[in-house]
């Protein structure tokens, strides 16, 4: 398959689109691999988009116009070959939370704030592409994108037992509602429960003993035809009802002035976090299909997918590992996946919408519990326990922000306790005192190298960071520390500055402070292996002549022999 037209124009074009090269240059052997994938996603798409629509708080069809045209955006505007975009449990829950608020009652106004929360959601992403901020991606840290999915999951989880028992759930807060759930046990309407919970169980043992077939369009197949062949809901089973077929009609979505705030803080911070969640699948295949991706382009096209999706009708989308990871193992290779994909999604809302009014909503609870099954990660909330405390209370938090204070919250909460693990980490970095050791090169830390022995009279300190304002209290605390602590006579300390490869003013006052200290001991400060940019600041300030042109030294070694001449 190949694109005519002028090459420099299809290049420059591509820079905003790498869908175009990827059809410019598209195999046809790969076509039948790209159309049985396709169909995989498909066979899990629709369930899955319908379950997702719930969670959001909007009528299923709008799950399926959320599936259809982000697909095509993706296909053109994505650079990862493999990753599928619709509907997920993070994202669905911020938009359930932000427009919880905005809108209960009234369903039509809820469909227009959910359009104009996925525009704004799209508008944020493709301006954090176009000022490339793609580095995001490593923003939050494992254990705090452990704790947010753990917080989600478990929040989704509760929200779905009352539809799985047969009883609604009023209370607002997680402890909240599970105390109601509780409390209205006595109410379980038996046959939805039943119905529920016997496609949940389908479920899981499908997916143990045949994990490659679409186990959830299966279950659903099934829980239609009984749903119709025994009229459930004559029998008090809630079902999906009606679901319009065709295109959504065009809708301009009316918004209040009181809207706008509330919309523009729920549109960024779904598109931080589907942002976050896309990158980890898409980075994930990526790796295994040997190829790169553009993190800056992937917020372009998600944001466009987000887009799309709000003007027809649909609600926030992001990156789904699920289906993604269907379309993978069914040997999709290209975006065209995605293409097709909607084509097929187009036929369906077409001519296939009728045997999904029939679904009880109990399968649609069982669906999304099964899913969000997966994003709970107790093992490796184990893992940081044994490994790392810090990190593993940080992972608790963050899962308690979420559902205490809610997802949305619980996003900034995610956003300040990276920050602050950053700050802290970076406040105290690591250091070593220095030694050698007898048969190898180099010098080494004495804590780790316990035969690394050191010179009387002189003190090898390593500074594993730049020194700016945030650290220089530390270092100054750190070296005066070492100093204070030594049994023997200290004459010189050597500061190696290799790691050291820049300094602000504020570090640059704390190590004159130093240079003082030592200086009323009578210790004189010698740097090695000073960054010629650490250099030039301690020229401008007038440090090195303090500390002595003479006292800097190229290499520890020459600095050592210095000394051994004393």
């Amino acid at each position: 398959m190949k694109i005519s037209g002028d090459k420099g124009i299809v290049k420059r074009i591509s820079r905003w689109i790498p869908g175009i090269i990827t059809f410019q240059n598209y195999n046809s052997a790969w076509l039948q691999s790209d159309i049985q994938a396709s169909l995989a996603v498909v066979a899990v798409v629709v369930p899955v988009a319908i379950a997702y629509a719930e969670l959001a708080g909007l009528p299923p069809v709008n799950g399926l116009y959320a599936s259809i045209f982000p697909l095509i955006a993706y296909g053109f505007f994505g650079s990862s070959r493999q990753l599928i975009v619709g509907a997920d449990a993070a994202t669905c829950s911020l938009v359930a939370t932000t427009l919880a608020t905005l809108a209960t009652e009234d369903i039509e106004r809820y469909i227009s704030l959910s359009m104009v929360l996925a525009i704004l959601a799209g508008i944020a992403s493709i301006g954090g592409g176009i000022v490339r901020l793609g580095f995001l991606r490593n923003f939050l840290s494992r254990p705090i994108l452990i704790g947010y999915l753990n917080g989600i999951a478990l929040s989704i989880i509760l929200g779905q037992l009352g539809k799985l028992f047969g009883f609604s759930l009023e209370s607002k807060g997680f402890f909240r509602v599970l105390w109601e759930f509780f409390s209205k046990l006595g109410q379980t309407h038996g046959l939805t429960l039943t119905i529920g919970l016997s496609i949940f169980i389908l479920l899981r043992i499908l997916k143990k003993i045949a994990p490659k077939i679409p186990t959830a369009l299966i279950a659903v197949a099934i829980a239609i035809i009984i749903s119709f062949l025994f009229d459930l809901d004559q029998q008090g089973v809630a079902i999906v009802g009606t679901v319009p077929s065709g295109f959504p009609p065009l809708k301009i979505p009316q918004l209040l002035e009181t809207d706008i705030i509330p919309l523009i803080i729920g549109g960024v911070g779904i598109a931080f976090v589907s942002f976050n969640s896309a990158m980890v699948t898409a980075e994930a295949f990526a790796m295994k299909n040997r190829y790169e991706i553009d993190p800056n382009q992937e917020l372009i096209a998600l944001g466009m997918a987000n887009i799309v999706a709000g003007v027809s009708q649909g609600f926030a989308i992001s990156g789904t590992a699920s289906r993604t990871a269907t379309n993978d193992s069914a040997g999709g290779k290209t975006q065209l996946v995605s293409i097709i994909g909607a084509i097929m999604m187009i036929f369906i809302l077409l001519f296939f919408t009728t045997p999904l009014s029939y679904l009880p909503i109990s399968v649609l609870s069982a669906l999304l519990i099964d899913a969000v099954l997966g994003l709970l990660d107790i093992k490796s909330l184990k893992n940081l326990y044994k490994i790392s405390l810090p990190e593993w209370r940080l992972s608790v938090l963050t899962t308690l922000g979420v559902i205490c204070i809610g997802v949305l919250q619980g996003v900034l909460v995610a956003i300040i306790l990276a920050v602050i693990q950053l700050l802290y980490r970076a406040s105290r970095p690591n250091d070593a005192i220095l030694g050698m050791v007898e048969g190898k090169d180099g010098f080494h830390n004495i804590e780790r190298e316990t035969n690394a022995k050191t010179i009387d009279g002189l003190i090898i300190y390593r500074f594993e960071a730049s020194l700016f304002f945030f650290n220089a209290n530390f270092f100054k605390s750190r070296v005066l520390s070492i100093v204070n602590n030594r049994i023997t006579e200290v004459k010189w300390f050597l500061l190696d500055a290799e790691s050291i490869s820049s300094i602000d003013t504020t570090a640059t006052v704390k190590l004159e402070e130093v240079w003082e200290e030592l200086t009323k001991q009578d210790i004189i400060l010698v740097i090695a292996r000073t960054h010629s940019f650490t250099y030039s600041m301690l020229e401008k300030t007038g440090l090195s002549k303090t500390i002595g042109e003479e006292n800097f030294f190229p290499t520890i070694s020459s600095a050592i022999s210095a000394f051994d001449k004393l």
